[in-house]
């Protein structure tokens, strides 16, 4: 079984930037890119072959490996964001509350930092665990980033957001998203500011408030050395590993699971095919040994 080659789908929102055109060669129809899906089961945005297959015809069940035989649709969404102003502050739902309320499965996900610009940074969870009625004051007042941890962020860093997280990314960072393959988003505080037409853009107060952990958010950095890269995020829906590559190296690809693989910088080859920056494969579960060679630095997912 060789490794499929992706073709991602684009995204654009009014805070998104070029980088994704101009660095990572992603096509696009307009002048800005938002993010790029580049492994997505999501109806809202399918990740494609070169072909042109949809990765729903191409990617069979028998190939996502054993350990995902429990999940009903497939469990992973993968992005590239490239943030050229702030995003919304936002929230997303447990699976608990978005099957219950949205037929949808919730949104934990992983944040790790490809680039970001001088004085760049993220809003992620209280700096003090607060009251509903403390909530419910700042989103009136529009005070809320003041009660959020604002950490300036640099290449290299991995934030892991549990669902019920209220976050937002800061404008100058481009970052690699690993996520459960879920478009969910309550969008909680906006800037004030209006789309294409002139209007507010939606907030979703109340559900936002019905899903967010109120309690004082702590960062916990993983970092787990493993031979085959450094664990830097993991829970049930994946396990991430960023993995320097410096020379020839072979992955294994047992019966479990997938493997997923991005390039951020660099150059390699992938069983002889190309990895460059922003080129990404799925290798089916089962593969055995895949082989690796060049100087890279690489992001693989996969599920334990």
């Amino acid at each position: 079984m060789h490794p499929i080659r992706l073709t991602p789908a684009a995204k654009n929102y009014l805070w998104g930037g070029k980088k994704l055109i101009t660095q990572y060669h992603k096509p696009s129809a307009e002048p800005t890119m938002a993010e790029s899906w580049e492994l997505s089961f999501h109806p809202d945005g399918l990740t494609t072959t070169p072909e042109g297959l949809p990765v729903t015809e191409a990617i069979g069940r028998e190939l996502w490996g054993t350990a995902l035989q429990k999940f009903s649709e497939f469990p992973q969404l993968i992005k590239l964001i490239d943030a050229e102003k702030d995003l919304s502050v936002q929230v997303h739902p447990s699976d608990e509350y978005a099957l219950k309320h949205e037929n949808s499965y919730g949104k934990t996900e992983t944040w790790y930092i490809v680039a970001a610009e001088e004085g760049a940074g993220i809003y992620l969870g209280f700096r003090e665990a607060i009251t509903p009625e403390m909530l419910e004051t700042a989103i009136e007042n529009n005070t809320l980033t003041a009660l959020l941890n604002f950490f300036p962020v640099q290449a290299g860093e991995c934030y892991f957001i549990p669902a019920g997280t209220i976050h937002a990314i800061g404008k100058g960072c481009l970052i690699c998203e690993i996520q459960q393959n879920s478009n969910l988003t309550y969008r909680v505080y906006d800037y004030g500011r209006v789309d294409a037409n002139g209007n507010p853009r939606e907030l979703h107060v109340e559900k936002a408030k019905a899903v967010a952990d109120l309690q004082k958010f702590e960062y916990r950095p993983l970092s787990i050395p493993t031979e085959e890269g450094t664990i830097i995020a993991r829970c049930e829906y994946f396990t991430v590993k960023k993995l320097a590559l410096k020379g020839a190296k072979t992955l294994p690809c047992s019966p479990l699971s997938f493997k997923y693989v991005i390039c951020l910088e660099g150059e390699a080859t992938l069983e002889g095919e190309p990895l460059t920056p922003g080129t990404s494969y799925f290798i089916p579960a089962g593969s055995g040994e895949v082989h690796l060679a060049g100087e890279a630095l690489l992001i693989t997912s996969e599920i334990e």
